[in-house]
C-alpha cells in the first residue's frame, strides 16, 4: 500500500484571478507547495493561452506558469458568475489578482467585499506600480520595472543605449515578493485569525533591483558606472568554442585565478595586489586572461578553473542549457503529460524540501474542472452546474 507523501501547504485553496505572468508565477509556487490552486479564466479561456512559443499545438508561456492548476472558466460579467466566484470565496484561503487598480473594486471583489464573505481570505495584489503611489494608475509590464528603478541604465556597455533583460526578471521577482508576502499572511492569521492584503508591484521590484546604487547616490551622490559583461577578474571571455563567466575578485579567488592560468608573476606584482589596484590595471589583466581562454574549450577551462576553486560557468545558450545535466538532476524542468501537446516540459522542482514533495501536474484544459470544483467544493447540483453551463456562465471541457 503506497503511504500519500504530504505537501508544505495542503490544504491551502488559492483562487488565481491572475493574468499573465506575476500574478500567476504567484499562484505556481502554491500550486508546486501542494496548494489546491484554481485558475479562475473566462469561459473561452485566459488569452495568454494563445501566446507564443507555440509547440504542437501548445503555448509554452502558457504552461510555465498554469501547469498544476484546475481550471474554472466563467464569465465574471454575469450575476451568476459572480455568485459562484463569491461561494467560493467563502471556502478559499487567497485570491490572487492582477488587474489595474480599482479594477477587482468595479468588479465587486474588493478585499472590503471579499472580508464580508470570509474575513480570513488573504487578497494579493499586484500591479505594475502598486495600490497607491504617484503612477498607480497607469498600466505597465515587465520592462517598466526594468526601466523605472534604474537597471536598464546601467547595463550594457558604455556608449549603448538602456538595455533590458530579455527573460521578464520583474515579473518573477513581484511573484516571489507576493508568494512570501501571502505565506507570511497565512502564517500571521494563525494567531489573528484575520486576513489581510498584499499590495507587490513591478515599480517597487525595479527599484529593490538598482538598491544598491540608488543608496550609493543617496548617501554620497555616486553614480554607477555601466560595466557590461565585465572585465578583468569578473569579465567574461571567448574560447575556442564559446564563452566563459569567472567570478574570481576576492583576494584568495585572484590568488587561486592566478594559480591556475600559470601566472604567478601576477601575485608578486604591486600593480595587482589589491581589489582597487587590479581595476586600475585592468587591461593588462584583460589581455593575460584572453589569451588564456583562447587556447582552451568551454568545458576545459571551466574544468581547470573549476579544480582549482575559482567560480566559473560556461555562457551557455539555449540548446546547451537544455541539455545540461543539472537542469534534469535537479528536476528544473520536469515533462508531464499535456492535453495538447501530449507531453511538455514544465516549472518543476525549484525548491527542494527534505521530507516533503513539491507537486508538478499538467497544464488544464478551459475549464477541464468546473464541474468538479462546482459540485465538489461548493455542491452545486448537476441541474444547477447545467444550467449554468446552458447560460453560457461557465463552460466545462
Amino acid at each position: 500500500m503506497n503511504e500519500k507523501i504530504s505537501t508544505p501547504l495542503e490544504g491551502i485553496r488559492v483562487l488565481d484571478l491572475g493574468r499573465y505572468q506575476a500574478g500567476p508565477r504567484c499562484a505556481l509556487m502554491f500550486a508546486r507547495m501542494g496548494a489546491e490552486v484554481i485558475k479562475i479564466e473566462g469561459v473561452n479561456g485566459d488569452e495568454s493561452r494563445k501566446n507564443g512559443p507555440v509547440v504542437r499545438g501548445q503555448s509554452t508561456y502558457w504552461v510555465q506558469y498554469n501547469s498544476g492548476k484546475k481550471s474554472l472558466s466563467i464569465n465574471l460579467r454575469t450575476e451568476e458568475g459572480k455568485k459562484v466566484l463569491r461561494d467560493l470565496v467563502k471556502v478559499s484561503d487567497i485570491l490572487i489578482q492582477n488587474f489595474r487598480p480599482g479594477t477587482i473594486d468595479t468588479m465587486g471583489f474588493g478585499y472590503e467585499e471579499l472580508k464580508k464573505l470570509n474575513k480570513k481570505i488573504i487578497m494579493v495584489n499586484v500591479s505594475a506600480y502598486g495600490q497607491y503611489g504617484p503612477y498607480k494608475d497607469r498600466v505597465g509590464f515587465d520592462p517598466i520595472g526594468q526601466a523605472i528603478g534604474g537597471m536598464m541604465s546601467i547595463t550594457g556597455e558604455e556608449g549603448m543605449p538602456p538595455m533590458r533583460t530579455t527573460f521578464p526578471l520583474i515579473d518573477r521577482i513581484t511573484s516571489l515578493h507576493a508568494t512570501i508576502g501571502a505565506l507570511a499572511a497565512l502564517r500571521e492569521r494563525e494567531f489573528s485569525g484575520e486576513g489581510q492584503t498584499i499590495d507587490v508591484c513591478l515599480a517597487d521590484t525595479g527599484y529593490t533591483c538598482n538598491e544598491i546604487p540608488i543608496t550609493a547616490f543617496l548617501e554620497g551622490g555616486l553614480m554607477p558606472e555601466r560595466e557590461g559583461n565585465g572585465r578583468g577578474t569578473g569579465g567574461c571571455y571567448q574560447t575556442q568554442d564559446g564563452w566563459v563567466i569567472i567570478a574570481a575578485t576576492n583576494e584568495n579567488m585572484w590568488t587561486r585565478l592566478c594559480e591556475s592560468i600559470n601566472k604567478p608573476e601576477w601575485l608578486n606584482n604591486e600593480k595587482f595586489s589589491t581589489r582597487s589596484d587590479r581595476n586600475e590595471n585592468v587591461d593588462e589583466i584583460e589581455d593575460g586572461l584572453q589569451s588564456w581562454f583562447i587556447q582552451h574549450s568551454m568545458s576545459s577551462a571551466v574544468e581547470i578553473l573549476s579544480n582549482s576553486g575559482v567560480p566559473c560557468s560556461p555562457v551557455n545558450n539555449t540548446q546547451q542549457a537544455a541539455l545540461d545535466p543539472h537542469l534534469k538532476e535537479r528536476e528544473i524542468l520536469v515533462e508531464v503529460p499535456d492535453p495538447v501537446a501530449g507531453s511538455m516540459h514544465v516549472a518543476g522542482k525549484m525548491i527542494k524540501f527534505g521530507r516533503t514533495e513539491m507537486v508538478v501536474g499538467s497544464t488544464p484544459t478551459v475549464g477541464q474542472h468546473s464541474n468538479e470544483i462546482l459540485s465538489e467544493i461548493l455542491g452545486y447540483s448537476d441541474d444547477q452546474i447545467n444550467k449554468l453551463n446552458e447560460q453560457e456562465v461557465i463552460s466545462k471541457t
